[in-house]
């Protein structure tokens, strides 16, 4: 994450200069605190005032104030910064940068800035492509520069070739990695499984259950944003894992899931067991499309491989090992008891009694139980609860 980090934004005149607003709120959305420099085109594609108001800080543009001929400092700025990103980046602005032309503010501040440097170039395809933007491109490289290469994300990727600037989300992604590779997990490598599973009765009809998969990708998140590697074992779910340090295994049934978390907890530091498991599948599956020949259908079901206790029994010394309990009654005995016989440092319990918890939702009410104590928290954001989590986790493992 970004908190308390400080954000030089350089924007300049390109028409995805509007982006720059995605872009505030993202990296304001993160914690950072964000000062814009905007080029004297910049400020014909957007207005200063908009940009104030979403930084709550006066936009800088010129190297003096215009009402009270105050200096701006681009010595100051430079070094107030952890990080300067300019998006977009024009192939002006990215050839005054790689030649150390400093005629406006920006150009400036970059030359005197102390922290890494992030460009999102913004072009047509043509000037993108002709050699001396390429050029400039790699001499920003040679400089340490990072340069967001443009339409690479997911979204853009199959929407429009290079040249477009890349798109808010995955430009915010790229610092926000850069900063976690420092993380309190950076070095660790941890296993999370998520989401359901689907026991075959045929092969169009299942045994599953609700899961969506939403809090154990934000957990995935989380450990990736703070430096730790990551293995997502997931069932069938409709969401994407963004964090280049996710490493996503999917599957269907319990089986395969218990095959690849046997297999993948042998190197992790610790385990997250997120899953909703299927306690039980089809002791048979038809290789055909069972039809309605009578009122009544009969299955009979045999219970699956136990995951967490298996874990529990691998579990060295030096491993963490993390569970869930979703409960509906008895809730501190059912998790307190599945804490001891599955072998979990910490079990994280929550109940479908509370309003807003639990499958398909976007928030979730979470207590954390270990051998000494119970800790509750309030209903928040899946991503809220999964740094609370993962606090816990990060303290487990110092």
């Amino acid at each position: 994450m970004l908190r308390g980090k400080k954000i030089v934004l350089g924007i300049t005149g390109s028409i995805a200069a509007y982006k720059a607003c995605y872009i505030i709120r993202g990296l304001i959305k993160q914690g950072a605190e964000v000062q814009v420099v905007i080029t004297p085109a910049g400020k014909e594609f957007i207005t200063p005032i908009t940009l104030s108001a979403l930084t709550s800080k006066p936009v800088i543009s010129e190297f003096f104030a215009q009402r009270d001929g105050t200096w701006n400092s681009h010595v100051d700025l430079g070094l107030w910064a952890d990080a300067m990103l300019i998006a977009p980046a024009t192939a002006s602005t990215i050839g005054k940068m790689a030649n150390g032309i400093a005629d406006n503010m920006l150009i400036t501040t970059y030359l005197s800035a102390k922290a890494p440097v992030f460009v999102a170039p913004a072009m047509d395809l043509d000037m993108y492509a002709h050699p001396s933007t390429q050029k400039n491109l790699e001499t920003l490289r040679s400089y340490g520069n990072h340069v967001i290469e443009p339409g690479t994300g997911f979204l853009a990727s199959h929407l429009v070739g290079k040249g477009r600037m890349e798109e808010p989300e995955n430009i915010i992604r790229h610092l926000i990695e850069y900063f976690s590779a420092g993380g309190d997990l950076a070095g660790k490598k941890v296993l999370i499984t998520a989401g359901p599973t689907y026991e075959k009765i045929d092969p169009v009809r299942f045994v599953g259950n609700y899961s969506s998969g939403k809090m154990g990708f934000a957990l995935a998140e989380e450990c990736a944003a703070r430096g730790a590697e990551v293995t997502l074992v997931t069932g069938p779910v409709q969401l994407q894992a963004v964090h280049s340090r996710i490493h996503r295994i999917n599957v269907e049934s319990a089986a395969e899931m218990a095959e690849q978390a046997e297999m993948n907890f042998k190197q992790a530091d610790a385990a997250i067991l997120c899953a909703a498991v299927a306690d039980f599948t089809p002791e048979t599956t038809a290789d055909h499309k069972i039809k309605r020949e009578k009122d009544d259908l009969v299955l009979k079901l045999k219970p699956t491989k136990d995951i967490a206790a298996t874990l529990g029994r691998m579990k060295t010394s030096g491993q963490k090992l993390v569970g869930f309990a979703l409960e509906t009654d008895n809730e501190q005995e059912n998790a307190q008891g599945k804490l001891e016989r599955k072998n979990f440092d910490f079990i994280v319990l929550n109940s479908l009694n509370d309003s807003g918890a639990g499958f398909r939702c976007d928030t979730n009410k979470i207590s954390i139980i270990d051998r000494q104590q119970r800790i509750d928290y309030p209903l928040k954001s899946k991503t809220e609860v999964a740094k609370d989590i993962i606090d816990r986790l990060a303290e487990e493992m110092k």
